[in-house]
């Protein structure tokens, strides 16, 4: 770990009490040498050489010894069960995982399996197997041999990323110093892409995963954005009322190709609309600067993000008052025009694509997609339901019952009938929920008496029965259901 020499060169605004660092870490680079040696290759052509040299020499361990092949064999055939079809989203995994795991050579959870995030619950099944490699092919002494050529990274970013933070809280006129208990961390690992990166909040603690290429720039845009997400993020939750009174800007942005969360948690979408305002401000000092920053505005708006021209003008007067950020934040948003801003953000024509948003607000939020697919079901839009839905079956990232479950219930509404039946039968392989079980249950009855198969549809009612004794609605529906045949109303039901 190189963190301490970072700390010990920043400017002094950041040297009191920062919990600010640039580092490396054993078990990050063991997760992603372990994904090198099952096939990850992502832009290996333009990766730092130390990527190649440390493939070759875990390459050649195998080689020596069957017990790492044997190892590596094991290891390598659950990744290839859990590749995604994009590469950045195999890599986005393991990266998560390795972030929430204890230093070498435990490579435990630091919390409970449970409380996981859903991409790490995706792929904690590699650890017994990881740990059986890490030993058997010598990791360690892999990595103490090149400890030095990590170190050299830390120092040659050290400087340009000490330059950015200061700038940054200059700007902002807010030390990250008076962030007591909360973390920003800035690894670097030239074993994964150089042209992706990956951010991730986890409680009071940012991290930020970057790989070296052969060029030496860093990725510092995307590294602000995410320091401004750690200096900025706690500024929303105080005031919970006001967040509130914006809610209605929240029905405006439902068809922006924004991610889904910001659609339903106006403190997030203000959080990122000051953000970007913010990166719009600071875009240069060139002769054409303006230029540039009206178009970040007017880019930003129309994937969505529409407070950003409110907040854009309002850091004109904020660069003029001596006050900091964390002083005015309060008043900024007391003074949004909420019925102004919603008639701007009608007036807003919604690209067709968003960029993807950097960080991942990784701590565990069960079923997000889900959750707002369900949400979307609710208000008729069956379609957004179900690509929701689809996303998460896709990337294996919540449960998967509940997702075939959803998208049984959007077969339905379209009038899908066998498509909708094969869906709810497949939600019953893959669910315990006792929610999903015996709505999915009710559904096949349902589906069978319209069919006209009686005995089949009293099965599944007898199935529910069971399944829904501790939900009142659920069996009162399996009842009816083996009372009489159903019969569909004549007005649309949920």
């Amino acid at each position: 770990m190189f963190g301490a020499v970072f700390a010990l060169v920043v400017p002094a605004c950041l040297a009191q009490k920062s919990q600010v660092t640039l580092d490396t870490s054993e078990t990050l680079f063991t997760v992603l040498t372990a994904v090198n040696t099952c096939g990850y290759d992502s832009e290996l052509d333009i990766s730092d050489p130390l990527r190649t040299e440390i493939r070759a020499e875990v390459a050649k361990n195998m080689q020596a010894s069957d017990d790492a092949k044997a190892a590596a064999d094991q290891m390598c055939e659950f990744y290839q069960n859990k590749q995604q079809a994009d590469p950045s989203r195999s890599l986005s995994q393991y990266v998560s995982l390795a972030l929430y795991l204890s230093p070498a050579p435990a490579f435990a959870p630091k919390v409970k399996e449970s409380d996981l995030p859903p991409d790490v619950s995706a792929v904690v099944g590699i650890l017994p197997l990881l740990q059986k490699f890490y030993v058997a092919d010598g990791l360690h002494a892999i990595w103490q041999r090149h400890e030095a050529a990590y170190s050299a990274f830390t120092q040659r970013y050290h400087d340009p990323l000490a330059k950015m933070l200061f700038d940054t809280e200059i700007y902002l006129k807010m030390p990250s110093s008076g962030y007591l208990g909360r973390g920003f961390t800035v690894y670097l690992d030239p074993m994964g892409a150089p042209g992706q990166t990956n951010a991730r909040n986890y409680g009071a603690d940012y991290y930020v995963v970057i790989s070296p290429g052969k060029t030496p720039s860093l990725k510092m845009q995307q590294i602000r954005h995410t320091y401004l997400h750690y200096l900025l993020d706690p500024l929303a939750l105080k005031y919970p009322d006001v967040m509130k009174r914006l809610d209605p800007l929240l029905d405006a942005v439902k068809t922006a190709p924004m991610d889904e969360s910001f659609k339903t948690d106006a403190s997030l979408l203000v959080t990122e609309c000051l953000i970007r305002a913010v990166e719009a401000r600071t875009e240069g000092n060139i002769k054409e600067a303006e230029v540039l920053r009206q178009r970040a505005v007017d880019a930003s708006m129309e994937q969505g993000f529409v407070l950003t021209q409110y907040f854009y003008d309002a850091l004109v007067q904020f660069e003029k008052d001596p006050a900091g950020l964390r002083n005015v934040f309060g008043s900024m948003l007391l003074s949004i025009d909420l019925r102004k801003e919603q008639r701007r953000a009608a007036q807003v024509q919604f690209a067709t694509n968003a960029d993807p948003e950097l960080l991942h607000l990784s701590r565990p939020m069960e079923g997000k997609l889900l959750k707002t697919a369900e949400q979307r079901l609710s208000v008729g839009d069956a379609a957004s339901a179900q690509k929701l839905a689809q996303e998460a079956l896709d990337e294996k990232s919540e449960d998967p019952g509940r997702a075939l479950f959803i998208l049984a219930q959007v077969a339905t509404a379209n009038r899908q009938i066998n498509e909708a039946r094969d869906y709810f039968q497949k939600a019953l392989q893959n669910s315990r929920e006792p929610k999903v079980v015996a709505w999915s249950h009710i559904y096949l009855g349902r589906i069978f008496d319209l069919q006209e198969d009686r005995d089949a549809a009293i099965v599944e009612y007898r199935a529910a029965a069971t399944a829904g004794a501790t939900l009142p609605e659920a069996k009162a529906a399996a009842d009816q259901g083996l009372q009489q045949p159903y019969e569909p109303p004549s007005h649309p039901q949920q």
